[in-house]
């Protein structure tokens, strides 16, 4: 290296005895580095003073170090919850996040789409449910040049590009769960057609009644928004019932958060008089009084598992593609009063 030259990512592998790759998986906190490589390879980037020159990189790959987050989602949580699990993936690095609200049902969706990722010269892009759901768009995305890893409630796609909740089994569990409490009048709030998230979890209270040797009655079934409005509605028509449900499964806290005010409205004891679980285990449902039992969707989670992906292609096979959910038990479940 010449006396005034300024180092490069090719002097940064030969004192470090490692390949350029990796210097480079080390540049994008890539967590598949032991810690003894990892270690070298930054001392010899502080011995020797190397800096990454973004711009320089990005115009020999023609693209930009952005992550592009597309949404056309309701529950303002939920994105929140995946820009914090991405923004923590790509802290420290050359990396940065820039989302953007779309409307799927929008007959310029794609070539809107096309144009942002155009525009931003977009590293790759996360998909949230449900327009993560679109063939179409994953493959404009990859023909554009643009990784992208898509996120949902069951395997829409390759490991590589897919991160995933197991939404129908845990449903399922937490419904039979519900019966083995002594329930046997249990209510359904499917999320908003169209979703796949929202179908997954009404197929999960079918399987968990299913299992439990319970028949599903109509009049217990109800369909919302993925919104509290939905939840309060939702209250409305199932506590009219006679006789009515001993619990509810909502397919999102914010519904379920509408349903328990609705119930406690009406004068209700929570959970004695009906249980009360939702679906995603959102700040909402532990601030909530009586706090809301919930399935944990592990967002954050998969969120950074996605980041990790996007980040570093050639590693994302590595990455893990289903996540588990937990059911968290709180106080708005619990056995029917007798």
């Amino acid at each position: 290296m010449a006396k005034d030259a300024k180092p490069t990512i090719n002097d940064v592998a030969r004192l470090a005895g490692v390949s350029k790759k990796t210097v480079s998986r080390v540049i994008n906190k890539s967590p598949l580095l032991n810690d003894a490589t990892r270690s070298k390879v930054e001392a010899v980037i502080a011995e020797i003073g190397y800096v990454p020159n973004p711009q320089a990189r990005a115009l020999a790959l023609r693209r930009n170090f952005l992550i592009g987050l597309i949404h056309d989602n309701p529950n303002a949580q939920m994105v929140l919850g995946v820009q914090e699990g991405i923004l923590e993936t790509i802290r420290d690095t050359e990396f940065a996040l820039v989302v953007r609200p779309v409307d799927r049902h929008s007959p310029q969706l794609l070539d809107d789409i096309r144009h942002f990722i155009e525009q931003q010269r977009l590293f790759g892009v996360m998909l949230l449910p449900p327009i993560s759901e679109n063939d179409e768009l994953a493959d404009m995305c990859r023909k554009l040049g643009c990784t992208v890893v898509r996120m949902g409630s069951a395997a829409l796609d390759k490991s590589e590009h897919l991160v995933a909740s197991n939404d129908r089994q845990a449903v399922a569990d937490a419904v039979f769960w519900l019966s083995e409490l002594g329930h046997r009048r249990i209510g359904f709030i499917a999320g908003p057609q169209g979703f796949r998230s929202a179908r997954e979890r009404e197929l999960g209270f079918a399987d968990g009644m299913a299992r439990a040797g319970l028949t599903i009655d109509p009049a217990l079934m109800e369909r919302g928004t993925y919104r509290f409005e939905s939840g309060l509605a939702a209250g409305d028509r199932l506590l009219a019932v006679d006789p009515p449900p001993t619990a509810i499964f909502s397919s999102n806290d914010e519904m379920a958060a509408g349903f328990l005010h609705r119930a406690l409205d009406k004068g209700l004891k929570v959970p004695g008089q009906i249980s009360i679980i939702g679906f995603d285990n959102t700040a909402t449902a532990a601030h909530i009084w009586p706090p809301l039992t919930t399935v944990q969707w592990p967002i954050k989670a998969m969120a950074r598992a996605a980041a990790h992906k996007l980040i570093d292609p050639l590693e994302a096979a590595s990455q893990p593609s289903i996540f588990l959910s937990d059911l968290i038990r709180r106080s708005s479940a619990d056995a029917p009063s007798a």
